[in-house]
């Protein structure tokens, strides 16, 4: 966290992957935290076109041996290289039901929820009627909160350039739903007294297992919802995401964080019936002090 802090958050998204802070030279037997809350604002699903204004937790725990805490994610930092970091990781993915991605946060709705003007899909596409709900994921089966396993590795192409690689395992309905996002951040430190800014882009592929949970349409649930027919996405690349982080020292003990995100579904993904916008924004800022 010298060379890379990034105060994780809880995400809201199905697709946000999992942040691991840089590693942290501390004496033994000793730890960093940064205890935080502040607000959000995140598309209801990926590939929605509402948005929502949520409580966002901040919270990141290392300890001198390497243990971390980054948002719902669990991980080691194994290397004893300064350019590289690599370790697995328990994550925590959330939890999708009609009214959208959530873990246990309330949230204020902005327009979610039924809106009576019919919008309609593309493969599978709905039967015309002027009184469907046009929430797409009214009839869509429940996506359960899964534990998931995996690793990282990150490698230091300079001392402010860092190329990201997270790889999760076990989401979805069969648990087998499979993630590599691969990303690469740049850091401007001190560009103004106290403040820093990360600069990041990224791109996920994902298993079929993983598309089909998120962005499937099963038989059953085409007919329960009038649609045409079932989709089966298969596997690629899911996004691209561009994003920026700025971290405001107030003291050596507060800090303001904030950050915007623009993600673009491609391929299978946004070709999905359930999505009715292929581009996504996402918007937070929140206070964290140091323990």
């Amino acid at each position: 966290m010298r060379q890379y802090l990034f105060l994780a958050i809880a995400g809201i998204c199905s697709s946000v992957a999992a942040q691991t802070p840089a590693t942290n030279p501390m004496p033994d037997g000793s730890r960093d935290m940064y205890i935080g809350i502040g607000a959000q604002s995140v598309p209801r699903y990926d590939g929605s076109r509402d948005q929502r204004t949520l409580a966002m937790p901040v919270l990141q725990v290392q300890w001198s041996n390497g243990v971390f805490v980054s948002g719902t994610a669990l991980g080691w930092h194994l290397s004893q290289s300064p350019s590289m970091e690599f370790g697995p990781m328990l994550a925590l993915s959330p939890r999708r039901d009609q009214d959208g991605v959530s873990f246990s946060f309330s949230g204020v709705s902005e327009g979610s929820g039924a809106r009576m003007a019919h919008t309609s899909f593309r493969p599978g596409e709905f039967n015309e009627s002027e009184e469907i709900d046009a929430n797409r994921l009214r009839n869509m089966d429940t996506v359960k909160r899964r534990v998931l396993a995996g690793g990282f590795f990150n490698y230091y192409l300079s001392p402010k350039l860092r190329l990201t690689n997270t790889l999760t395992y076990g989401s979805g309905r069969d648990r087998n739903g499979a993630r590599l996002h691969t990303a690469l951040q740049y850091m401007m430190e001190d560009v103004v007294p106290h403040h820093t800014f990360v600069l990041s882009a990224g791109v996920s592929v994902v298993n079929r297992a993983y598309n089909e949970t998120w962005f499937g349409v099963t038989e059953e649930e085409a007919e329960r919802s009038g649609a045409k027919g079932s989709y089966r996405p298969g596997a690629g690349v899911q996004d691209v995401r561009a994003g920026v982080r700025w971290n405001w020292a107030l003291s050596p003990s507060w800090m303001l964080t904030s950050g915007a995100t623009v993600n673009r579904l491609v391929g299978d993904a946004k070709d999905s019936p359930l999505v009715e916008r292929a581009t996504n924004y996402s918007v937070s800022t929140a206070l964290a002090y140091r323990f």
